[in-house]
């Protein structure tokens, strides 16, 4: 999968372990709107995926948290490669811990049904909602607002994932 950013700190030069956790994420877009998870606690959008679990292969990662986060059932043979972001730091956690993630970007077709989400307990807190956005409003929220105590590269990072796809040509403007 071709690598579309990095996100490397350079902070952990003096960890002595290294905890990796990759993610896949589904970009799906309808009517020149792209499907993105709203927080309404921190006002900030992601695009709907997460972890990927031990002996889980990617694309089932991408359907499974899609479905969970979003309430969207992926038509799997839909499912092909966008990107990867591969983001290097030190563990906001364990300060002799280095954090490795490649979050996997998948364009994804979902059924028209919404089914109810299935949130973790931090997830049900946040007021995760679907919402289909403009991407130019995704982005200037991500960019704009006060997202209180969340991880900012996170949030910049999907600013920057819908910024290429719009500069890729996926959206009319």
């Amino acid at each position: 999968m071709r690598l579309l950013f990095e996100i490397d700190k350079k902070n952990y030069g003096s960890c002595s372990r290294t905890f990796t956790r990759n993610s896949a994420r589904a970009i799906i877009i309808r009517d020149g709107r792209i499907a993105m998870v709203h927080s309404q606690k921190f006002d900030y959008y992601k695009f709907p995926g997460g972890g990927i679990e031990p002996g889980e292969s990617r694309k089932a990662a991408v359907i499974r948290e899609t479905l969970e986060e979003a309430g969207l059932v992926v038509k799997p043979e839909s499912v092909r490669e966008y990107g990867c972001v591969h983001r290097v730091q030190r563990s906001t956690k364990d300060a002799h811990e280095r954090f490795v993630q490649d979050n996997y970007y998948y364009f994804c077709e979902v059924s028209d049904e919404v089914m109810p989400q299935k949130l973790d307990g931090y997830e049900d807190a946040e007021g995760f909602t679907l919402e289909f956005v403009e991407p130019d409003e995704a982005i200037a929220v991500n960019r704009t607002r006060d997202h209180g105590r969340k991880d900012r590269d996170m949030i910049e990072r999907e600013a920057k994932v819908l910024e290429m796809l719009i500069h890729e040509g996926y959206f009319f403007r």
